[in-house]
């Protein structure tokens, strides 16, 4: 069964460093809250808000060991007035036995806000 690993995060400013930094943080945490292993991922889903220009977040991916051949795109997301600014959120499409109802969904930073009812993770 492939599952949808939810997750997003917010970033200050719109540069390379922190963009990538932040991507990075949510991807891991994604991977470990849900036990993932690249070769059972079949695509990565990278989106953002319209305000940031800096970098491709999926770079952050490409950092991670073992990550090298997973399908990674990123798109920018639809530009409704009251969203969330400087919002990267990600998409890990994932072949899982885990039923929907325990997968970890992680939302860092101000993307809290996005899914309070999902955030199980400790943000200390």
């Amino acid at each position: 069964m492939f599952r949808g690993v939810r997750g997003a995060t917010t970033v200050n400013d719109d540069n390379e460093i922190e963009i990538v930094q932040a991507t990075e943080i949510l991807l891991r945490k994604m991977i470990e809250e849900n036990e993932i292993e690249a070769e059972k991922v079949a695509s990565v889903f990278i989106s953002v808000t319209e305000d940031i220009t800096a970098v491709f977040p999926a770079k952050a991916m490409r950092l991670i060991e073992g990550w090298k051949y997973v399908p990674v795109m990123c798109m920018k997301e639809i530009p409704v007035a009251s969203s969330l600014p400087k919002c990267i959120r990600v998409m890990i499409h994932v072949n899982t036995n885990i039923p929907q109802k325990e997968i970890s969904h992680i939302y860092l930073g101000e993307a809290i806000s996005l899914r309070p009812d999902l955030n199980t993770v400790d943000q200390s």
